[in-house]
């Protein structure tokens, strides 16, 4: 690979990581555990839904299940990635230091490892009302499919948003099963569209890393497929989900005010696209967990939206 800048790998014996005992270690970086940035991004729209639906029930402890669902259920989707990826994964610079293709961790015990971390993720599912439940049980599907997508279509980060943003829906039912505010309703759809154009646009960015090995290999991906002008699709992408955020906003409550409540998280937004290097592997990768900070703009522009309905 060409650049200035080194690769980083996918797994790192840093933090809380290398204080585990050795043998522990590869099933922790397995489900990336090393890496928070996912089950933030798993879990914020899952905080969004909730506090635009205004916790008319007061149930904000569902919140918390929710996070413990989603650090439990984003290792589980590393772990069956990586079962699914382990023979491409070794031919990638980044990626062949993973547990699975560097030997580390038997596939065999991958699974078992797999089983573990669902039936954490069933407890937190167990906590949630019926209509959660439905919503979260219709995406795993999608969620089975993910890691077949980058070998037929240019665009599997396209599933990736269904699936991470499918937890806008669920915490909006998870607060409002009843569907008591009817002002409310619609609410969700909006959020839940933005939010799938938000994931495929941080996940382009990420992809920027490996578009030169996922190219000798036959790797597909949003990033590869928008080419020069991955910089202007992203922009595309987040301003769609800017505008679909704010039919979200309105439809909660119809107050130009309440639209200034995305402005922190547009302007963040914004740096990230004129600061963004396409051919700078190590500057993508800023980029992308930069969205966690996105995130946490957007999660207190729904509260005050959200709770100030009431």
């Amino acid at each position: 690979m060409t650049g200035a800048t080194p690769i980083t790998p996918d797994t790192e014996h840093r933090g809380l990581i290398g204080l585990l005992p050795r043998g522990w270690r590869p099933y922790a970086l397995l489900a990336r555990f090393d890496r928070p940035i996912g089950w933030w991004l798993l879990f914020l729209p899952c905080g969004w839904g909730a506090l635009l639906a205004g916790l008319p029930n007061g149930d904000g402890w569902r919140i918390g299940a929710m996070l413990a669902g989603a650090i439990a259920m984003r290792g589980a989707g590393c772990v069956y990635n990586d079962i699914v990826d382990r023979d491409l994964d070794a031919q990638v610079e980044r990626t062949r230091s993973r547990p699975l293709p560097s030997g580390a961790v038997s596939v065999r015990a991958a699974w078992g490892w797999l089983l573990a971390l669902l039936a954490i993720g069933l407890g937190a599912w167990l906590a949630m009302p019926l209509p959660a439940k439905l919503w979260s049980l219709a995406t795993l599907p999608v969620v089975a499919a993910y890691p077949f997508m980058k070998r037929i279509t240019w665009w599997p980060q396209a599933f990736l948003g269904i699936v991470f943003g499918s937890g806008a829906l669920v915490g909006f039912v998870a607060s409002d099963p009843q569907a008591v505010f009817a002002s409310r309703q619609g609410a969700q759809w909006w959020l839940y569209a933005g939010t799938i154009l938000w994931v495929i646009g941080y996940d382009t960015i990420y992809a920027l890393q490996d578009v030169e090995d996922d190219a000798i290999v036959g790797v597909r991906s949003s990033a590869r497929r928008m080419g020069a002008q991955v910089r202007t699709g992203v922009a595309l992408l987040y301003a769609g989900a800017l505008a679909l955020w704010g039919a979200a906003f309105w439809t909660v409550r119809p107050d130009p005010l309440a639209l200034l409540a995305l402005l922190p998280a547009a302007v963040h937004l914004g740096w990230q696209l004129v600061t963004l290097r396409p051919a700078d592997g190590a500057n993508a990768l800023r980029r992308f967990r930069a969205n966690r900070d996105a995130g946490l703009l957007m999660l207190a522009a729904c509260a005050v939206v959200g709770l100030s309905g009431l």
